[in-house]
């Protein structure tokens, strides 16, 4: 009943030209244990029963004992009925049979059905659903316990020599889908999971930042049969039947999710937006060492607005903000915020101010922002920028890089003091709020830290040599 192995993830299955890239051999066991697996029964009610909610059919069987119901469904393996609670009136439960035993549980009814955490259109589907999980999670619960244990995951350099060759080839046909089929241990054709692909087809070179980013999973329902890119194993169930990476597209079990490393590589037709987009999986979807709202407005702003009174302080036209920003979000690095199009350089300021505002996760994390206070809060000037560093040194990989290069930025900025009058301080009271925000959202805890984030802002740019 175990599963065949994974020889074909070693080394020695990749042929020597590498011309073809070569899949993983998907896992069967599970996939079959579903097929197996009872099919529900509807015993209807033979009489008509009062009081009997819209939402339920004939299968309801209004109020009865557990023994009743256990009469009732004897004998027939998948069977079900619903019942009223005797002890609670009011309350509903489904009795099902499996496992020459009935079992009972509290169902609940919100627009859909649900005895747990999924949630169904029918009783039916949730009956189904239930008998697999069932079926499988008893005929299989010592093998799922070690579903994690041989990952392909770990094996993903089994295309390690197909790299380069893959790579040219999807460079090619980058406009197209590529679509192919992988082999199930019975040959069944199935869908191949582009992510897969995506990762070993990556090459290291220059350009690519290699900054950690976690995976971004949620809850899916997958059409027609799908297996976990984690551990091989078909993914059971009706509905939600486990985790994809909104990012990049990566479909796991739910409880191989925890085991996957945080090498999220995004994919750039799953970015909708630039704005509001987090940071660390914007710079690597467009595989760049910073977002392209920071390169771009920068570059602009030096170019020709240094000088400019009341730089960061003033504002741009709030409209005028708003179409750079959109401006971003549809035409990505190949926006125009050009002088023609926008000769006052508050707006193109404003916008990057609005970038750092709408960003999800601060440039300044939630994670740091009470070292940053603390640290803020030292008297002793040297032990200050010291406890700065050291808190410096916790940010992520991208949020790290982005602030080093917007200080290198805000210090030209202070350097034409006597033009745009815009001193360390001044840009501290701007960029303090932008730049960081408290994970509570408490009106009165960023009342209370705004000198603080200000002073923080301050230290970064008089010390940005040192510190970076």
């Amino acid at each position: 009943m175990a599963a065949s192995s994974n020889s074909s993830l070693s080394g020695s299955s990749v042929s020597s030209d590498a011309e073809e890239y070569q899949p993983p051999i998907w896992k069967s066991y599970l996939y079959q244990l579903q097929q197996e697996a009872p099919h529900p029964k509807r015993i209807i009610c033979p009489r008509e029963v009062d009081n009997r909610p819209k939402y339920y059919g004939r299968e309801f069987h209004g109020i009865i004992s557990r023994e009743q119901a256990d009469e009732i469904l004897a004998g027939v393996e998948g069977a079900y009925i619903l019942r009223e609670s005797q002890r609670q009136p009011g309350c509903y439960t489904l009795a099902l049979r499996f496992g020459n035993q009935t079992l009972n549980y509290r169902l609940f009814y919100d627009g859909k059905h649900f005895v747990g955490e999924k949630r169904f259109e029918s009783i039916h589907d949730l009956v189904t659903d239930g008998l697999i999980t069932l079926y499988i999670e008893t005929k299989a619960s010592e093998y799922i316990a070690k579903m994690t244990k041989n990952p392909i995951y770990e094996h993903i350099g089994y295309a390690t020599l197909l790299r380069e060759k893959v790579s040219r080839r999807l460079s090619r046909t980058k406009t197209e889908s590529r679509k192919a089929s992988v082999t199930s241990e019975e040959n069944t054709p199935v869908e191949k999971i582009t992510s897969l692909v995506r990762r070993a087809a990556l090459t290291q070179n220059d350009n690519h930042c290699n900054y950690e980013k976690a995976h971004n999973f949620k809850v899916y329902t997958f059409r027609g049969p799908h297996w976990c890119e984690y551990c091989a194993n078909f993914m059971w169930g009706l509905i939600a039947q486990g985790v994809r990476c909104s990012d990049c597209g990566l479909n796991v079990h739910k409880q191989c999710s925890k085991y996957v490393p945080n090498d999220c590589q995004p994919d750039l037709k799953r970015i909708k937006r630039v704005y509001c987009c987090d940071l660390t999986t914007l710079v690597k979807a467009h595989n760049t060492q910073r977002p392209m709202v920071v390169d771009i407005c920068i570059r602009e702003i030096e170019a020709r607005g240094l000088k400019s009174e009341g730089l960061y302080r003033v504002s741009g036209f709030t409209e005028h903000i708003e179409d750079v920003k959109m401006a971003f979000d549809r035409d990505g690095d190949k926006a125009d915020i050009s002088a023609s199009l926008y000769p006052d350089i508050n707006i193109i300021a404003g916008a990057l101010k609005l970038y750092f505002r709408d960003l999800p996760i601060p440039v300044i994390t939630y994670e740091t922002y009470s070292k940053f206070i603390e640290a803020a809060k030292i008297s002793n000037p040297d032990e200050r920028l010291e406890a700065v560093h050291e808190v410096l040194m916790l940010l992520p990989a991208a949020h790290y890089e982005t602030l080093r290069y917007l200080m290198i930025h805000l210090k030209k900025v202070t350097l034409n003091e006597k033009e745009n009058f815009m001193n360390s301080e001044n840009l501290g009271i701007v960029f303090g709020p932008t730049l960081m925000r408290p994970p509570e959202d408490s009106t009165l805890a960023t009342l209370n830290d705004m000198r603080y984030q200000k002073q923080i802002v301050q230290i970064l740019i008089e010390n940005e040599d040192v510190l970076f």
